[in-house]
């Protein structure tokens, strides 16, 4: 059974470190699962969520040039549901005072990020005229 990267397979703890568990895998190989791949929730200790010889489940999300094979716990199973009526719109907004100019959405061919481009450079010159302006009438007469 030749396995790859997103193969979910069994495997079993055989040692626990600060940086994550090692998994024995079938055809006698190994991986580690590192300390930010075993659960979706912050983890501080390996050992309060693992246990040396407990069965899990795990997925191989990459396996270098010298064939280490690195796993994740948390990628082999489905996210935690979301809190009821928990979504992006009803978060704080960092902003909430900030009342500037709104960005365009972002243009749909050549021609309008082109015409984009030139307006935002136009203004942005005009500004520098402007101050330059300014700034030769206050030091140009004594």
């Amino acid at each position: 059974m030749e396995f790859g990267v997103g193969s979910i397979l069994d495997g079993k703890v055989t040692g626990i470190t600060k940086f994550g568990a090692f998994v024995s895998l079938p055809e006698g190989k190994s991986g580690l699962v590192h300390i930010s791949e075993i659960a979706y929730s912050y983890v501080n200790d390996v050992k309060s969520h693992l246990t040396e010889g407990q069965e899990v489940k795990v997925k191989v999300i990459g396996i270098d040039e010298s064939g280490r094979i690195n796993l994740s716990i948390k990628k082999a199973m489905d996210p935690p549901p979301r809190p009821a009526g928990h979504n992006r719109s009803s978060e704080p907004r960092h902003n909430a005072g900030f009342s500037g100019p709104r960005k365009a959405p972002p243009p749909a061919n050549f021609e309008d990020k082109l015409k984009q481009f030139m307006t935002s450079s136009d203004s942005k010159l005009s500004e520098l005229r402007q101050s330059e302006r300014r700034g030769s009438r206050k030091g140009g007469r004594k």
